[in-house]
């Protein structure tokens, strides 16, 4: 079975992480012209968020 995590980074996106490599980078801060994924609007309007990881499958 594939290791999964969630890596939400501080002040960016919602990387989506399986076997240690980025899947895909999901917008959190909702400004992305390119919903669901992020497109680096982030930065641009100044989005604060905390990092977290989170692990949804391990082996």
């Amino acid at each position: 079975m594939a290791r999964v995590e969630i890596k939400c980074t501080e002040n960016g996106p919602e990387l989506v992480v399986v076997d240690g490599k980025v899947f895909a980078a999901f917008c959190r801060c909702g400004s992305s012209n390119t919903k669901l994924y992020c497109d680096g609007s982030h930065a641009k309007i100044g989005f604060k968020a905390e990092a977290k990881d989170i692990v949804v499958t391990e082996q």
